[in-house]
């Protein structure tokens, strides 16, 4: 997927002091990159939907300071990428908004003094374990313009089987994919033969065979047309992050990248993207609540000027 990213650096503190402060740094790099490559100013931004996982999403808002963009803050783990994409449909579909931008970010050491132990530690990581993904993606929603088009949008459920192990979110958020998805499905009636692909993003090796696993007792084939963010973004064989990637930038960059590029080159149709998230902090696991899952469908297709 590297040829699809707009620009990539060996620095992972992208010039900044701190990993925080480059993740902000990274979010200001794919608004910069959109507001270039869409040729708009920022004042025809009529707002920001984004989000990130660090405490008080930090890094979107310290991205957009000083800007004079509107913004609105969302967290949805690692679906806000499709969270900031179906709220910015709705608003552009309703007339609130000409033109939205859908914005996340992820940052791999962040993440990990965040939710788990400083990377100086050198702990342990279990096999069922994602690795965070440093990235950012940015896509521009309007009324009229050329390129994919989101055609609908399920909003998800907050779902919880009791999965407690924070090192195992694919467990954990798989019955909420599956429950978007059959919702999705049942109201818009459709079938999985109907898209192209159906992207979960990012449930990882693990997470995915759990899926196919429920979706199959269910009655729904989903083998075929399944694929998933988290084990698209690295190469399993050749690179040690267990169970694939996660975090917000995850399912942002296969998205902005990979995914749109099929749509608009036709290589691709239809697709069903379904942004997961394990919505658990700190304080939840330290005090040994379970981990509960949510995902958003976000149906793309092929279009032309509108």
């Amino acid at each position: 997927m590297a040829p699809s990213f707009d620009i990539a650096f060996p620095d992972s503190h992208f010039g900044q002091p701190t990993w925080e402060q480059g993740e902000k740094r990274l979010q200001q790099l794919a608004l910069e990159t959109l507001i270039g490559k869409a040729g708009i100013g920022p004042d025809q931004i009529d707002t920001v939907c984004s989000g990130d996982l660090l405490n008080q999403c930090i890094g979107s808002s310290f991205s957009l300071r000083n800007m004079g963009i509107p913004h609105l803050g969302l967290y949805g783990a690692c679906s806000t990428m499709a969270q900031s994409l179906l709220t910015c449909a709705m608003m552009v579909d309703g007339g609130y908004a000409k033109q939205a931008v859908a914005m996340t970010s992820s940052h791999f050491a962040s993440s990990e003094r965040q939710y788990r132990f400083p990377l100086g530690y050198g702990g342990q990581r279990t096999p069922t374990a994602q690795w965070t993904v440093t990235g950012a993606g940015a896509a521009l929603i309007g009324a009229t313009g050329e390129g994919p088009v989101i055609e609908s949008c399920t909003i998800g459920t907050v779902t919880d089987l009791g999965i407690k192990d924070a090192n195992n979110m694919g467990a954990a958020m798989a019955p909420a994919a599956l429950s978007t998805i059959m919702a999705h499905m049942e109201d818009l009636s459709v079938a999985p033969g109907d898209f192209d692909r159906i992207i979960t993003g990012d449930l990882g090796k693990l997470g995915k065979e759990a899926l196919l696993a429920l979706a199959s007792a269910e009655g729904l084939e989903l083998e075929e047309k399944l694929d998933d963010c988290g084990t698209m973004v690295f190469d399993l064989q050749t690179q040690d992050v267990h169970s694939g990637g996660s975090g917000c930038g995850c399912s942002a960059i296969t998205l902005c990248g990979h995914l749109l590029e099929q749509i608009k080159t036709k290589k691709w149709s239809r697709i069903l993207f379904c942004g997961t998230g394990a919505l658990l902090s700190p304080t939840s696991t330290q005090q040994g609540l379970p981990v509960p899952g949510i995902c958003h469908a976000v149906s793309i297709t092929a279009g032309g000027d509108r």
